[in-house]
């Protein structure tokens, strides 16, 4: 194994979550940066001539290859795990940029309660309304601590939306029901096209309260900060699975990158697969010494460095504490450890399929145009005679409709599957047709977790990760109430075929709900109950530092970016202000 000379600072992932602390930590620090990226780098301008439906959305050209690198999946622990071999319920990206660069762009907070969630459902329903198996915990940090961090996180983005809630006041037209804000967004929300506007108007006479989707997608010409400006969007359909071709969609490689490229303390290398963190025990707490990885010309390699930090994706992120052996891994049975604790999944349904009469124009959109409500987010509504806890958000979204994935739905009416009927009422319902979606939380279940499998590996001879993870009632109790209400808002948007989506069954890995996994390296305010403290320092390891949504303790029904961007935030002002002056464990 070669050994190089050490950094200050080495950070395994080149995401959102690792270069936004390359960025913080290289622009107020005369530290020696460097990240390690396993992927390839991103040549500027690669997006302009890459809008390629089957190229990256089909064939998933941005991706994890899992023909060298996948998990396991079984639905409860006295199963055998079997490899994913295609990736399809979630799609982990691959390269400078991660997630980051593929992703729609829709940025929501969590609302307040999420961080809480635990103490608040004791609060208001007792223990006894608590799932039997649970593993819900708070966060150990609350909403109106991580706000400025919010706001940061927006401002950098450059977010577009409609507050709804400003200094405590209620403001039409925005999330009435969202956590207060400090002040508005960056820029006003980006434009409504028919559908999503169907939509608002539908579930407005309903007496609902809808609005647009906050989006890091620009409705205007913005300059963030650091002076990154960037173009509105051009609504031309390919956002989810595409890079930006005209960057008006925040990416690490448009918004980091040329920041970076600037601090010249700090080095990205790419082709770099970590393997293990180093580490030596020193009483009863771990001191990690550096990481050793395998670089692109199959070589091994050692990087000695002071700091580390952790900042892949949630499932990687987990699985390098497990082979790294740091912490005690959590063993369902005697409820002991922590590492690999609290797998979530997002829970994503198509609550309604709806056709209309009239075109509704779907070629154009952005990832995050569309319009959502949050009457049943959270615990905006009474729980105490529903057979379930929390909620989410029942929303329209005007991604743009590409041919090929988007091709053969058809109206109920439509017996057949294929032949020259199913063509011909594909092709009439092709633009008239529309789904009104749900977005969901997922509880941490006892029984939902992470582990190294002990019979698979990867491409290195390393134990691929192996997820425990199924729904449990209260999530399918949750669906079926969600989608009776999407059933209600299709109707009144004028659809004349109404399909109800099927019941939530066991959790499969064949169709795509989210990439937004979390857990694993959860946060929390007690080493007992969680892996990396409120400002994501390792309990047992206090120069590690483990970013990204693998620190949630459950799935709030939003996105998690950018939540996972202000935590990261957060834990750089830690990292500069109270660790470096006295490096250990932050109080």
């Amino acid at each position: 194994m070669k050994t190089l000379p050490a950094v200050d600072v080495a950070i395994a992932g080149g995401g959102w979550s690792g270069l936004l602390m390359a960025k913080e930590l290289g622009a107020r620090t005369a530290l020696k940066i460097v990240v390690l990226e396993r992927g390839g780098p991103r040549a500027r301008g690669e997006y302009l001539s890459g809008m390629d439906e089957l190229d990256y959305a089909v064939r998933l050209r941005m991706m994890q290859d899992a023909s060298g690198e996948t998990v396991t999946l079984r639905h409860h622990s006295r199963q055998k795990a079997f490899p994913i071999r295609q990736l399809a319920s979630f799609l982990p990206g691959s390269g400078v940029g991660g997630a980051g660069e593929h992703w729609n762009g829709i940025t929501p907070r969590f609302l307040p309660d999420v961080f809480r969630v635990l103490s608040s459902t004791r609060e208001k329903y007792g223990e006894a309304r608590l799932p039997e198996d649970h593993r819900l915990q708070d966060w150990g940090i609350t909403y109106e601590e991580l706000e400025p961090y919010y706001v940061r996180a927006e401002t950098l983005l450059g977010t577009a939306g409609q507050a709804g809630n400003l200094r405590g006041s209620p403001m039409a037209g925005g999330n009435i029901f969202e956590g207060e804000r400090s002040g508005p967004f960056p820029l006003p929300p980006q434009k409504t096209p028919y559908l999503s506007a169907l939509f608002r108007d539908a579930a407005k006479s309903l007496g609902f309260h809808p609005y647009p989707h906050p989006s890091a997608i620009g409705s205007k010409v913005y300059t963030n900060p650091d002076g990154i400006t960037r173009p509105p969007c051009s609504y031309c359909g390919f956002c989810e699975r595409f890079g930006c071709m005209i960057g008006a969609k925040p990416q690490p490689t448009n918004l980091l990158l040329p920041v970076l490229s600037r601090q010249t303390n700090v080095e990205l290398r790419t082709g770099c697969s970590v393997r293990r963190l180093a580490h030596e025990s020193s009483g009863n707490d771990s001191r990690v010494t550096g990481v050793s990885y395998i670089d692109g010309s199959g070589e091994e390699v050692f990087q000695p460095a002071d700091i580390v930090v952790l900042a892949s994706w949630t499932l990687n992120n987990t699985r390098l504490l497990l082979l790294s052996q740091l912490g005690a891994a959590y063993d369902p049975e005697s409820r002991r450890g922590t590492a690999g604790s609290n797998l979530t999944h997002q829970v994503s349904h198509a609550g309604a399929t709806l056709f209309f009469d009239q075109p509704l124009n779907r070629f154009m959109g952005s990832g995050s145009a569309g319009f959502a409500i949050g009457d049943f987010d959270g615990d905006a509504f009474d729980h105490a005679k529903l057979p379930f806890l929390r909620g989410g958000t029942v929303m329209v979204s005007s991604y743009g409709s590409r041919p090929i994935q988007n091709f053969g739905t058809v109206p109920a009416s439509v017996k057949t599957r294929w032949g020259s009927e199913w063509k011909k009422a594909a092709i009439e319902h092709y633009d008239r047709t529309a789904t009104v979606g749900f977005l969901g939380e997922h509880l941490s279940y006892r029984g939902n977790f992470m582990d190294l499998d002990p019979v698979y590996k990867d491409r290195f001879g390393d134990p691929l990760l192996r997820m425990t993870l199924d729904w449990r009632d209260n999530e399918r109790n949750m669906v079926a109430f969600m989608t009776g209400k999407a059933a209600e808002i299709a109707r009144q948007m004028g659809g004349k075929d109404i399909i109800p989506a099927r019941p939530l069954g066991r959790y499969n890995a064949v169709s795509y709900q989210t990439t937004h996994l979390q857990g694993g390296a959860v946060m929390g305010s007690s080493p007992e109950t969680s892996v990396v403290s409120p400002y994501l320092q390792h309990w047992k390891a206090p120069n590690l530092f483990v970013v990204g949504a693998s620190s949630f303790p459950n799935n709030g029904s939003a996105n998690p970016t950018l939540t996972l961007l202000a935590l990261t935030m957060r834990s750089a002002d830690a990292i500069v202000g109270k660790y470096l002056k006295k490096p250990g464990r932050i109080g």
